[in-house]
């Protein structure tokens, strides 16, 4: 338990290390981004995503990552719902969480205020969670999870033997899509 924490401490100080090079700490460069004024953290997210989806189902089809392991969240209204707050804060204070925590190891005064606006809604959310349970937020939608390819855990858009394949082949179109993208749009 202790090394899965000192484990977990060390790939979250060099994830927000990473975070902090490429500029995602800087929440002009991520508003820019989501202007579509400057894509280089769009890029830099893409290739992040293709390279950790074909580093995974190659581990997959070489049987070193058995998808047991796999976690697929549910799909429902709430799920929806916080997307949407989720997209509403990121535009608003140009942090997310991941890239928040950046800012606040980076000093940057309006992480600060993000943090505590974080624990906040936690702290709001955690308060009426009981509340919501039984209400249509919690009603789930397309058969309550989903996948494009088979994990075991969910409906696939994609199930059969090959699916780790088409994953990589995903990876790839993503891989390629983040190279093609242009550095700005406006």
């Amino acid at each position: 338990m202790q090394l899965e924490i000192i484990e977990a401490i060390a790939l979250g100080t060099l994830f927000g290390f990473a975070l902090y090079k490429i500029g995602a700490a800087d929440p002009d460069k991520l508003i820019g981004m989501l202007k579509l004024e400057d894509m280089h953290l769009a890029k830099t997210i893409l290739g992040g995503i293709a390279i950790a989806t074909i580093t995974l189902f190659v581990g997959v089809l070489l049987g070193l990552i058995p998808m047991e392991h796999f976690s697929i969240k549910g799909i429902y209204w709430g799920v929806i719902f916080g997307a949407i707050l989720f997209g509403l804060g990121w535009g608003l204070s140009g942090f997310c969480p991941g890239t928040g925590m950046a800012g606040l190891g980076a000093g940057r005064i309006d992480a600060y205020f993000y943090f505590i606006g974080g624990l906040v809604g936690t702290f709001i959310f955690a308060s009426v969670y009981a509340g919501l349970t039984d209400t249509f937020l919690y009603t789930t939608l397309f058969s309550g999870v989903g996948t494009i390819v088979e994990t075991g855990k969910a409906t696939a858009l994609f199930s059969s033997s090959w699916s780790p394949v088409i994953a990589i082949a995903i990876g790839i179109i993503l891989f390629f899509i983040g190279y093609k993208l242009p550095k700005k749009f406006r």
